[in-house]
This record gives C-alpha cells, structure tokens and sequence, in this order.
C-alpha cells in the first residue's frame, strides 16, 4: 500500500512527486501514456510568466510569481534549461494606457519585483524589430523560457532517484473508498493508497467524478503554434506579448531557450481532449496576429513545423486546488491552464503542505535534490569533445544532423532513470528529430538503437507508445 499516490504524470504531477520525495513517504506516480510529460506539458508556450496578468484574488495570482521565483534554484539543481529573457507587453494605442498600469499594479500586488513601463522607443531600443506602432509596453525582467518537458524529466528522475514510484501505460478505470484507504482500479491491477492526488490534467474532472459528489467539467481549448528555424531565432530577445483588449489577448513571440523562434497560440474551444490537428485557418490567424508586434514580415520560409496543444479549462477559469469536500484524503489539483507551468513548483509545496498536515512524515535525511542531464555534445568545446569521445565512442558518431546529437546522448537517454522507451521519448530528451528536417534523416538510426537497447524487434518500437507502430513490414515482401 502506498500512502500517495498521484494519478498523472505531466509538470504539475511530477513536480509534485519530486517535493513529496523529501519525506519518508511511499509515493507512486500513475499516468496511462508510456511517458512522463505526455500531455499539455509537451506543447505548450514554454514560458515562465512573470505573474502580472492573473487576479490577485486568484490562485493564478497567489502562485505564479513565487512559482518564478523557484526556478533559477530548480534549473541549477536538477539540470534543465531555463533563462530569464524578460518579457514585455506592448500597448499599440495611447487610449490604452491606462490598461497597461493596471496591469503594472495588479503584477505589484501579485509580489513580481521589478516591473516597470517603457515607452515605445525604449522599447525599440531593446528589441529593434518591434513594430513602429509600440507606444508604450510593460517590461517585467523576471519572465523567462524554459523547455517544458525537459524539466518535467528532470523533476521525474529525481522523484525516482528519491524513492518515488512511476508506473506507465496504467490508465484509471475506477476509484472505490475502503475503511480509511482508497482501491485504484487500474488496466494493471488495484492499487491501494493512503492519498490520492488528482494531477489527471485534461482528464482531471473523469478522476475528480468518479469519487466526489461534486462535480466539475474540464473545457478544452487548443492553442495552435508555429515554430521558426534557429536561424531567425533572434528576431526578438524577449517573450513579447499583446496587451489584452476586447478581442483578446493576441498571441506571443518568443525566442525558445534552443534558439528557435516560436509564436502562438490561438484559442479555440474544441470537444474532445485528444483533438490536436492544426489547421490553415489557426496558422494563418496565429501569423497575421504575431506580425503586428513585428516590424517586418514574418520569414515563411523559415518555418519548420507546428503543433498544437489542449490547455485544461474550467467556467471559474482559476485553479481548483484542495481536498474534495465530501472525499477525505483525496486531493484535487485540477484545471492546471497557464500559468501552470509556472505556477507548477508552487503548487507542488501547496499541496505536499496539505500532505504533510495529514500524515506528518518525516524528512527524508536521504534527499539529494541534484539531478544530471545528458551530457550535450552540441554545447561542448572541441577539448571536451575529444575526452567525451574517448570515454565513451558513441558519443563520436552524430544521428541528428540538425542538432547535433550523438548515439551517446540517444544511448545514455534510453539506459538513465525512467529511460526513452519511445522515438518521442528520445526527442524529448535529446532533440533528436526537432530540426530542421522534423526527422527526415535520423529517425531510422533512432529506431535502430531503440531496438538495440531494449531488445525488443524494430517493427516493435513505437513512435509514442500504445498503437503507434513505425513500421508495418519489409518492402521486398510486396515484390
């Protein structure tokens, strides 16, 4: 019997494993992807907000800025890439104004330091490529960037390195309360807990139903996105977003912290949870927006793929975090939108706080916090390349062409804790395949060593997990 058990694996649910980690607990992570950060975590903004655009009243607004604050101490412990860019909102009418301080004032409410209005040409000053109708724009230093799903698996590796336990492929069919405890039926088998923590995401609400009388309903909406080639990666230095009017918040651009250019998203409501086709009608509104912060042209031909991704909503448009009234031991963290990413460090102290007051455990004197990345061949110096390639020769043989990535760093991503077991799971933790080509060249070779590794038949090695077979069969069959 575990005494917590967390059902999802995304950011929040991980990151939440990781704190509870610092204690003498039995913890276990469920999620029925064959992979940590499977969900809205892999496709997102990928920003780190400041903390200025929610209501102080909210949890968005008590969360978000001290969720920020954590991440320069999280980034050095655990190995992820984070940089704090800064972020501006650009206003595009004097009328506005006004608009924009009350912005300034809700984010000094919300505790985020340093906030402060430029004028537009100091905002030209700091990014040149900024349209020539900027008049003014909020300039918050502490926004940044960070790579979403790798700090989920950095969060997650060190959750397990500490003792937590991650099951994978084991979806939840059922919840049933016995005596003190709950039984998690599960397609693996019952799983008894003390806890349950509900980090389901987009499914939060089919967890939440299937044990309280008081329901609630997750809305989906996905946000559309493009991603530019590393070549235009420095048309702007700073997250820019629009000030929000009656039409809307507009959508982003942002440099990513592996130098591509990404803008989005739109948002439309959609009916179902696993709806994530882009189309042309998303894409060109998403560009037409993005161009008005932009002096020039957006550069077309230097576009590489987009993508799209559903954000957990709910009609409060807040997060729903706390026990369930009528559900003793059964912890909602549900509704997770942005700023969940951010927010997600801080939430996971809110709720293993919540934890701590029921169980009262221990610290565990065996915490380590320091987790280590895979050595990245494409960041290191020529001398470094050398001592890496003689320690470990694979590590002299590229795959990925586009980002450089060897056969080590593929190796040592599929052997390290909670190991790629997927040709996703080797992108996420190496960009093997998030070129310029999308694939085109390394995904074979990706395949190849997938087999290798884990023994299995390469026509057995799946993109994503489940059903997603690469291959079907042998050409020369069909002669």
């Amino acid at each position: 019997m575990f005494d917590v058990t967390i059902i999802g694996a995304g950011i929040v649910g991980c990151s939440i494993s990781r704190e509870l980690s610092k204690y003498n607990l039995k913890t276990c992570v469920l999620d029925k992807s064959s992979d940590v950060g499977s969900g809205t975590s892999k496709a997102n903004s990928a920003i780190v907000h400041a903390g200025h655009d929610a209501d102080p009243s909210t949890l968005k607004g008590k969360l978000n800025a001290l969720g920020n604050a954590m991440y320069t101490d999280l980034a050095k412990e655990l190995d992820f890439p984070f940089k704090r860019n800064g972020s501006l909102v650009l206003c595009f009418d004097k009328q506005h104004l006004g608009d924009l301080e009350n912005l300034l004032h809700q984010g000094q409410k919300n505790g985020v330091p340093g906030l402060v209005i430029l004028t537009g040409d100091q905002v030209r000053e700091m990014e040149p490529n900024i349209t020539k109708k900027c008049v003014a724009a909020l300039y918050a230093p502490t926004g940044g960037i960070v790579c979403p799903y790798e700090m989920t698996i950095a969060m997650a590796e060190n959750a397990y390195n500490n003792g937590v336990k991650f099951e994978f492929e084991t979806g939840v069919t059922s919840i049933e309360k016995k005596s003190n405890n709950y039984i998690i039926k599960t397609n693996k088998g019952p799983i008894e807990t003390k806890i349950i923590i509900n980090a389901a995401g987009l499914f939060s609400d089919e967890i939440n139903n299937m044990v309280s009388d008081h329901k609630f309903k997750i809305l989906p909406k996905r946000g559309e996105y493009v991603l530019f080639d590393k070549a235009v990666g420095d048309l702007v230095t700073k997250t820019i977003f629009q000030l929000p009017t009656k039409l809307g918040k507009g959508v982003l651009v942002t440099p990513t912290v592996d130098g591509n250019l990404l803008v989005g998203p739109d948002a439309v409501d959609v009916e179902s949870k696993d709806n994530l086709c882009t189309t042309k009608e998303g894409i060109d509104d998403i560009l037409l927006n993005a161009g008005l912060s932009i002096q020039e042209p957006l550069p077309m031909n230097m576009v590489i793929t987009s993508f799209a991704g559903n954000r957990a909503k709910n009609s409060g448009n807040d997060f729903i975090i706390g026990e369930a009234i009528d559900a003793k031991n059964f912890i909602n963290v549900a509704s997770i939108d942005s700023p969940g990413l951010t927010s997600a460090p801080s939430i996971a102290v809110m709720v293993a706080d919540i934890v701590i007051g029921k169980l009262a455990p221990e610290k565990n004197s065996e915490f380590n916090p320091i987790r280590q990345g895979i050595r990245k061949f494409r960041e290191m110096s020529n001398e470094e390349r050398k001592e890496i390639i003689k320690e470990i020769p694979e590590y002299g043989k590229i795959i990925c062409r586009c980002e450089t990535v060897t056969e080590g760093e593929i190796i040592d991503s599929i052997r390290r804790p909670l190991g790629a077991t997927t040709l996703d799971g080797v992108k996420r933790r190496t960009r093997a395949g998030m070129g310029r080509c999308q694939s085109g060249f390394c995904a074979t070779r990706v395949v190849d060593i997938l087999s290798k590794e884990l023994n299995i038949p390469r026509d057995q090695v799946t993109k994503s997990g489940g059903n997603s077979i690469l291959i079907t069969g042998k050409n020369k069959d069909l002669l």
